[in-house]
């Protein structure tokens, strides 16, 4: 276990490589190769070009991964001792709404993850929004969380203040389920291990990172991050965007990939861009979440030009 553990931790080192590639190279060693994953990495480099149709750069990135399997093996023992697990693409435990709705070209390859994975299998949503929210926004929050809690629907969070933060706090509040999604390396979040240590221990907690288990936090990271939150739901509920940050290019991405992506109605005296999210292809939806029918926004050529 430990010793897979490593090689998958190098896998996730390959910061360079698209998804797909990774997935794709992951697919033929193990599914159609039938090979394991220590037995890839011990193949020759004539086999990686020959056999996996390697280019230069991507042999070099592997033997470079490749001698760091050692002290690899050392962090997987540390992570397992902890209580930390690494889920690889393959395993039955990975979460089947992230491939799903990401599918192979944008689903990660490894997920490390501490809590109840039990989680992992159960209907979600997610609640995104500003980080600097008005008063509304933060309370449609805490009502959508409140409704999602009582159906046994989990509540996926980014952790970053204002929205996020809200939607795992009243997740929390009413009993509900939750998953933290890290913008960093899984063992830099010790701060938040100690203040959710008890929700976590109980079951309700699931924390998932997707970045190599040492690294910190990073602005790249926390948009990176952005597509797993919406990948791990079921469901997108959007408080509150404006026309730019994560927010908006994370629902931007959302509707370009065809997810259904409902959008809070804003008030008229509101200052936000909820309304261009409606526009774009968003579903409208009132306080408790529900559709709100018949309700078609004023578009101009003016407004379409600041879209994306």
């Amino acid at each position: 276990m430990i010793k897979d553990a490593a090689y998958w931790i190098a896998i996730s080192q390959l910061t360079g490589w698209k998804h797909e590639r990774l997935n794709n190279l992951i697919i033929k060693f193990f599914h159609e190769q039938k090979i394991l994953i220590e037995d890839f990495f011990q193949i020759s480099e004539n086999d990686w070009r020959n056999v996996y149709e390697l280019n230069e750069k991507e042999i070099i990135d592997l033997l470079k991964v490749k001698s760091e399997i050692p002290n690899n093996s050392f962090l997987a023992e540390s992570l397992f001792n902890q209580g930390y697990e690494i889920l690889p693409i393959i395993s039955p435990e990975y979460s089947k709404t992230l491939k799903a709705n990401l599918k192979t070209q944008y689903s990660p390859a490894v997920l490390y993850i501490k809590g109840n994975k039990q989680i992992l299998s159960e209907k979600s949503i997610a609640i995104v929004g500003s980080r600097n929210a008005g008063e509304l926004s933060m309370q449609f929050t805490d009502n959508i969380a409140k409704l999602a809690s009582r159906e046994y629907k989990v509540v996926v969070s980014g952790f970053a203040k204002g929205v996020d933060k809200q939607a795992l706090d009243s997740a929390i509040k009413y009993k509900g389920h939750s998953i933290i999604v890290l913008p960093q390396g899984i063992l830099t979040f010790s701060s938040g291990f100690k203040t959710y240590y008890r929700q976590i221990v109980d079951g309700d907690v699931l924390v998932l990172s997707t970045f190599f288990p040492k690294t910190p936090w990073r602005t790249d990271l926390a948009m990176a991050r952005n597509p797993i939150i919406y990948g791990l739901a079921n469901e997108i509920y959007v408080a509150e965007s404006s026309d730019k940050g994560g927010t908006w290019s994370g629902v931007a991405d959302g509707l370009r990939k065809k997810r259904i992506i409902y959008v809070r109605q804003p008030e008229i005296s509101e200052q936000n861009a909820n309304l261009l999210l409606i526009q774009k292809g968003a579903i409208p939806v009132d306080f408790n979440g529900n559709t709100i029918s018949g309700f078609y926004p004023e578009t101009s050529e003016s407004t379409e030009l600041k879209l994306f």
